[in-house]
């Protein structure tokens, strides 16, 4: 990897990961890369994978790829020197991280910035705290990314191109120069988006759609040429809306968990951010 990142953290800095699911275990098997590439170039790993936090009861105890699942999120109290990475979310409810983060209200300078080894990084390009970009990814030049995005392998975002905070790109994903994408935008994997296109914010993009044109914010597109298929999912408008306040259980997989009713939220108020895996 090259180009400007976080200010590397001291070697052996512990780390937490929020959630079990497989963007978590993607995310932890990078963190071994990492840290076997630290190893070969002959310095100290800078990481130290302390384990899963995970609100499913059924995983604590338990070991997901041979990384244990310490407990719920309630335990991140306990692990005050950890850096966290909050590793939730997929196509169903892609706002399931912004509501954890939200949530668990925590400093920036909390939040790890995880880059694989394999990927490339410009010196002109910056990525920001809580974002994970897995393998082979390639930022080549003057490119933005956010906090708490999460870029999925062989992810390439080329000249002056711009990923706010929260979005997803899944894997294979070419976005041409001088794009936008916007906040927590989903772009479904091998989708191709033109240059200096924009895509909206918590707008989705379907598997290997092809967008040449901007995307309006909160709207699902598929196809190719990409077009308008619906609004939306109701947790995606609701982060459009600017939705806060009362959480119910979203799961680490980033679907929603929630018992009872929906109250509060013709009010504006948000859906959980509580996370459980399912058993694996």
């Amino acid at each position: 990897m090259s180009g400007p990142r976080a200010a590397e953290p001291p070697p052996g800095t512990p780390l937490v990961l929020i959630g079990a699911g497989g963007f978590a275990r993607e995310t932890a098997q990078a963190v071994r890369d990492t840290r076997a590439a630290d190893r070969a170039a002959g310095r100290a790993p800078r990481w130290r994978l302390l384990g899963h936090l995970d609100d499913n009861r059924a995983l604590h105890g338990r070991e997901v790829d041979g990384v244990p699942v310490l407990g719920g999120s309630d335990r991140l109290p306990d692990l005050p020197e950890a850096r966290v990475l909050v590793c939730v979310g997929n196509p169903r409810d892609y706002a399931g991280r912004a509501r954890l983060v939200r949530r668990l209200g925590l400093p920036e300078q909390r939040y790890a910035t995880l880059v694989h080894p394999t990927a490339v990084v410009s010196d002109s390009s910056s990525v920001g705290a809580g974002s994970v970009l897995l393998a082979h990814c390639v930022l080549t030049a003057a490119v933005r990314v956010g906090a708490h995005v999460a870029l999925m392998p062989h992810v390439v975002l080329t000249h002056d191109d711009e990923v706010a905070d929260f979005a997803t790109v899944a894997s294979g994903v070419r976005v041409g120069g001088g794009s936008r994408i916007g906040r927590g935008a989903y772009l479904g994997s091998g989708a191709l988006v033109r240059e200096h296109s924009a895509v909206g914010a918590w707008s989705q993009i379907g598997m290997g759609a092809v967008v040449l044109g901007d995307v309006p914010p909160g709207e699902v597109w598929v196809g190719s040429p990409a077009r308008r298929l619906r609004a939306a999912g109701p947790e995606a408008l609701r982060e459009l809306a600017g939705a806060g306040g009362i959480d119910r259980a979203v799961g680490a997989d980033g679907t929603d968990r929630a018992d009872g009713t929906d109250e509060g939220i013709a009010a504006g108020s948000g859906p959980a951010t509580r996370m459980g895996s399912p058993v694996i």
